[in-house]
């Protein structure tokens, strides 16, 4: 034991050895350090993310987990280029940046909300109807179409959003917390949904989530990342196919795994 009085240091769990990107890769993130300028004169600057890597494999799907403030919307930020790294480097594929709130248009209805980004690529709205409207109905949003926001459930909202993330037509999607704001039988709803989709038609995701249980029944991988200043301190191959129930023994294993890693 130390003597009385001496003063003890946290021990920190070393980062993760950064891995070279792969031919198939399409978002490489290598040490990189992110610091913010103070909040207000004489006070201290931010370090959110330090000697923080990650890796994209092509139609893979990564889950990032991690404390409250630890960088992981920096992190999603840095990947669709809405932010610059201090350090190290990012490369990306175009992606498309989806937040926890879904920020419909409240004078729309539910499928311009969900074309706006066919609308902005150019298409006419006519166009971007004929291509948004039949996605509908795999959602489960067959004929609210003309439903403006507020006419809409929180899981319908939701829908929309991931929907309109998916007709942008970039090669990476990045969720942030995606279902995190709605209620539990309506988030399980729409991971059931977004797993089958994922099964259906792969798609490459980096998702932010706090939800461990659902890291693993998402992804490929699931990345663990330490507090402030963020980086990654562990990965777990996730190798069951979707869709998958979280009852399974070794998805159990996979989400205690991760736990332990948080609390370390």
């Amino acid at each position: 034991m130390p003597a009385k009085g001496a003063m003890q240091t946290r021990l920190e769990a070393p980062a993760l050895e950064p891995l070279q990107a792969g031919p198939d890769d399409v978002v490489a993130v290598e040490a990189v350090t992110r610091r913010f300028a103070p909040a207000r004169r004489g006070g201290e600057a931010v370090l959110a993310l330090a000697q923080m890597s990650l890796r994209v494999a092509r139609d893979e799907v990564v889950a990032v987990v991690g404390p409250s403030g630890c960088g992981k919307t920096t992190l999603l930020e840095l990947v669709c280029g809405l932010q610059q790294a201090d350090g190290g480097s990012v490369r990306s594929e175009p992606a498309v940046y989806m937040p926890q709130r879904d920020l419909l248009l409240p004078w729309a209805g539910a499928l311009d909300n969900a074309a706006l980004a066919l609308r902005i690529a150019g298409l006419s709205r006519t166009q971007a109807r004929e291509r948004a409207r039949p996605l509908f109905a795999r959602l489960g949003l067959s004929g609210f179409e003309d439903q403006r926001p507020d006419a809409l459930s929180g899981g319908m909202r939701q829908r929309v959003a991931v929907l309109r993330t998916l007709l942008s037509g970039r090669p990476v999607l990045a969720l942030d917390e995606p279902f995190a704001a709605l209620d539990a039988l309506t988030r399980r709803d729409l991971q059931d949904w977004l797993a089958g989709a994922l099964a259906a038609e792969p798609r490459t995701i980096v998702l932010v989530t706090h939800d461990v249980e659902e890291a693993v029944l998402l992804a490929d991988r699931v990345i663990v990342m330490s507090q402030r200043p963020g980086r990654a301190v562990e990965e777990i191959a996730v190798a069951r196919p979707r869709p998958r129930r979280d009852t399974d023994p070794e998805l159990v294993a996979l989400r205690e795994r991760a736990l332990k890693a948080l609390h370390r």
